[in-house]
């Protein structure tokens, strides 16, 4: 039994004086490359990793959902199932589980109470969906403890719609259907308009690097509102629902008019859908040299087109590119405006990048990177006790 495993279920214990009836799991994710193309109806490139939420329920026949949180000193929050639900301006941890519940109702699905107890290492503020993580557990515990019968894309859905309408971020739809549909041992190209996602097989050698800049996201709200506008302007120029039917030829020959910084904002999206496509057959045919090529375009045209990165985080992707000298890439990863970086390599470079990175950089506060080497793994599930 994991050491969060124990956490979880002691939790469950103090609470509810009671061991759990099921237990479940959804991980954390990655972007390998495919950034702020999700709500453009474009191409995404994530896997699923090996840092997790757990969720221990039992069920209740009296109509009150309750929750303690292990991550949070075990803080606790309840509420009805039967009856409107409203966020805590006091507690935003719990409007995740209370945001899942009321898209539940507005789904119009029968439910019934339960016992809740969550705990998770997915590292917060750090870019890598511990909040996806969150609700598609919470989702799938839920789920299955009260017969739903809700697939995995209907749970991802109504973990964006609680993001997007009950606390307030107009995420695109990657985070919760990477959490909900990941596959160990791959990526998974998602088609973002379709909803379509094909498993892309990762080279069995291949170590997945991230890296944190220890440097807050905490602009990240409002400047992800204000790009998500940005884009659809230039939608709305080029006469399409999106800026997955523009391609580059289309976007230069009807360029007249466009602000140049919605421009600039709309060449980033067309230009980051091809790279995605490029890289998951690069990945798919081991071809790291090419793959790092993508992902250093892609980065750059954060920094210069979406102007998404920060100077901390731009040296950490140049240390990180130096130390691997072609074999594998580097990039921001996540929202931007800090977070985290993600860089593929083959698994001897780990020792030498990792090294690199930790002698070379500091953030402006002077303090030393988190680094993490994670694995691909599955999406949401049971949990064996």
């Amino acid at each position: 039994m994991t050491p969060l495993l124990q956490r979880l279920l002691a939790t469950f214990a103090n609470a509810y004086d009671a061991a759990p009836a099921q237990v479940h799991r959804a991980p954390g994710r990655v972007n390998l490359i495919g950034e702020h193309t999700d709500y453009n109806d474009g191409f995404v490139l994530p896997c699923a990793i090996d840092y997790q939420t757990l969720v221990a329920a039992s069920p209740r026949d009296d109509g009150l959902l309750r929750v303690v949180a292990a991550d949070y000193g075990g803080a606790g929050d309840e509420f009805r199932v039967d009856a409107p639900i409203a966020p805590r301006a006091d507690a935003p941890w719990a409007n995740y589980v209370r945001g899942v519940v009321q898209m539940l109702r507005q789904r119009g699905l029968a439910l019934q109470g339960a016992e809740l107890a969550i705990a998770g290492d997915v590292p917060q503020g750090a870019g890598l969906s511990s909040s996806a993580s969150l609700e598609v557990a919470v989702l799938q515990a839920l789920n299955t403890l009260q017969g739903l019968q809700l697939d995995r894309t209907d749970i991802a859905l109504l973990a964006q719609q609680a993001e997007n309408q009950f606390v307030g971020c107009q995420c695109g739809i990657m985070d919760q259907l990477i959490a909900a549909r990941g596959q160990a041992g791959h990526a998974l190209l998602i088609d973002c308009q379709s909803l379509q996602a094909r498993p892309v097989p990762l080279p069995p050698d291949l170590a997945v690097m991230i890296v944190h800049s220890q440097v807050s996201r905490g602009l990240v709200d409002s400047a992800y509102n204000e790009r998500r506008q940005q884009c659809e302007a230039a939608a709305r120029h080029y006469g399409v629902a999106a800026l997955r039917d523009v391609d580059l030829a289309r976007l230069q020959a009807g360029a007249g008019g466009l602000d140049p910084l919605v421009l600039r904002r709309a060449r980033h999206i067309v230009t980051e859908n091809r790279r995605t496509l490029d890289a998951a057959r690069s990945l798919a045919a081991g071809d790291l040299r090419h793959l790092g090529q993508l992902m250093a375009e892609s980065h750059a045209s954060m920094r210069d087109d979406f102007q998404i990165t920060v100077p901390a985080i731009d040296r950490l992707v140049d240390i990180a590119q130096a130390a691997l000298a072609g074999e594998g890439g580097a990039r921001m990863t996540g929202g931007g405006f800090g977070g985290c970086i993600v860089a593929l390599m083959p698994g001897a470079r780990v020792a030498g990048v990792r090294a690199a990175i930790e002698a070379q950089y500091r953030s402006p506060e002077g303090l030393p990177p988190r680094v993490w080497v994670c694995r691909a793994c599955d999406g949401v599930g049971p949990v064996a006790r």
